[in-house]
């Protein structure tokens, strides 16, 4: 499902291809994954930034994501760099009971109540 949104500088549309719960590919570095949250452009400061190899375009979508078989690590990620993952295998992440309750037809569904232990 697609959802869009007002952006807090005017009236431009942004469209977003992906949700919480959804899982994603990365289409540079090959990684899987699952959205946790989202901003509506790049909300990282300078430095950061500029440190990021692909440096996307910042006024679009960046994705929280929790990498699979990571050991952990989450990203964040520019929707341009991002595909769905068809594949509908889980994501094998210590933090996906934080944010998750369940997995079914190849999403998570979130939780009701997150734990204070989540972060991003």
């Amino acid at each position: 499902m697609l959802i869009a949104f007002t952006d807090l500088e005017g009236n431009a549309r942004v469209t977003l291809r992906f949700e919480p719960g959804d899982l994603v590919h990365h289409r540079l570095y090959g990684y899987r994954g699952v959205v946790v949250s989202h901003d509506p452009y790049c909300m990282a400061g300078e430095t950061w930034y500029q440190s990021n190899k692909t440096q996307p375009v910042k006024e679009q979508p960046w994705y929280h994501v929790l990498v699979h078989d990571s050991g952990g690590l989450s990203t964040y990620v520019a929707q341009s760099n991002l595909e769905p993952d068809e594949s509908g295998v889980p994501i094998n992440h210590p933090r996906i009971g934080c944010y998750f309750a369940a997995f079914k037809d190849g999403r998570y569904i979130l939780n009701d109540h997150h734990s204070g232990s989540c972060s991003i």
